[in-house]
């Protein structure tokens, strides 16, 4: 017997990178939006006197060892939950590895939906959504967030992860070019533009100055998500997350990865779509300004995405997914999603269409067989 899990993707839809942390982290700010593209993760478990776990792919790519984040995510499993097991997992790979899109940190969580299906089989009960978030946080940054689904803020490295109301599915299409991004370079790159850079100029001061214009990057987007996704009502007054949402803290811990959580709260009632809102606030992924600097194409990949022709045809919102190498764009019709398409196989550039997943789609449809 076996449980085959789909493991969704997810783009940034603006990303604010702040000041080093102390333990040697940037702080940051984003809005994860996942996609109905996916790889398959399949999982056979059952209980063993001791724990064996065994990792196949159809991707050369994939590690098939301890360094992989499904093989961490159902180690740590088994530990928090007491229970030794015989795990075979097999990761078959549709999305591109090390794209920007979260197809890793997706796998991981779908190990762990996948395990605690085969578990519950034998009696063993799935782990409290606060205990896996605390997991998901130590196996890697990007991973949380596929514990909630949908639209998602992401702070402090990305971890820290509570629920928006969900954006309506919009048309999607992903770029992926053959070309490899380092996320840790892309740091290094940002702190050399950022402060190294400017440390020659006014030794000591100026770096203050910029770790404290890093901090008012964080704070900017927040406010952007902030306005775009809480919803003005008739008589002007803005109303608070937490009158909508009873409370976004106590969504992630106590509904991680549970069906059912709250959907796109403006349906029906307000007739405003957060995902435009947030265009209009100027949102951007910083890491386009060392990224597109070290890869140009990838800059030209965005201009094509977001279009300039036919306004029919235009992106609603484009930029690079993460660090990358995957840009998207996102589009008001089937249309103009096709046309994006069109422009990116003219241009030699591998493609995928899909479309923004939300949180109720994301829970229902996860689990295959």
């Amino acid at each position: 017997m076996s449980t085959t899990v789909r493991s969704f993707s997810k783009i940034n839809l603006g990303l604010a990178i702040g000041p080093v942390r102390a333990d040697g982290f940037h702080g940051l700010t984003t809005c994860y939006q996942t996609l109905a593209a996916h790889d398959l993760v399949t999982v056979e478990a059952k209980p063993a006197l001791r724990t064996n776990l065994r990792l196949t792919s159809n991707n050369e790519r994939v590690p098939t060892d301890e360094s992989n984040t499904a093989w961490k995510m159902a180690e740590r499993a088994l530990d928090a939950l007491k229970t030794y097991a015989d795990v075979n997992i097999h990761i078959e790979k549709r999305l591109p590895v090390q794209g920007g899109i979260g197809a890793g940190s997706a796998n991981a969580v779908a190990a762990l939906i996948g395990l605690e299906q085969e578990l519950a089989h034998a009696g063993v009960e799935e782990l409290p959504g606060a205990e896996r978030l605390r997991i998901a946080s130590l196996v890697g940054s990007d991973v949380p967030l596929f514990l909630i689904g949908g639209t998602v803020l992401g702070v402090g490295r990305g971890e820290q992860v509570s629920p928006l109301p969900s954006i309506s599915p919009t048309e999607c299409v992903l770029a992926l070019p053959d070309v490899g991004v380092s996320t840790p370079q892309a740091y290094r790159d940002w702190d050399e533009l950022h402060v190294t850079g400017h440390r020659s100029q006014i030794a000591g001061a100026d770096q203050q100055l910029t770790v404290a214009d890093s901090s008012d990057r964080l704070l900017t987007l927040s406010r952007a998500l902030a306005s775009a996704f809480v919803p003005r009502l008739s008589g002007g007054f803005s109303a608070g997350v937490g009158a909508h949402s009873s409370g976004v803290s106590a969504l992630s811990g106590d509904l991680a990865g549970k069906p059912g959580t709250p959907t796109n709260l403006f349906d029906g009632v307000h007739n405003v779509n957060p995902l435009l809102a947030l265009v209009r606030t100027g949102i951007e992924n910083d890491f386009e300004k060392v990224v597109f600097r070290q890869y140009p194409s990838l800059g030209n990949i965005k201009r094509i995405l977001a279009g300039s022709g036919n306004p029919e045809e235009a992106a609603v919102y484009a930029a690079l997914s993460g660090s990358g190498s995957a840009l998207f764009g996102l589009y008001g019709t089937a249309d103009a999603a096709a046309a994006a398409e069109l422009r990116l196989r003219e241009a030699g550039i591998r493609s995928l269409r899909t479309l923004t997943l939300p949180r109720d789609e994301y829970w229902r449809t996860m689990v295959v067989r």
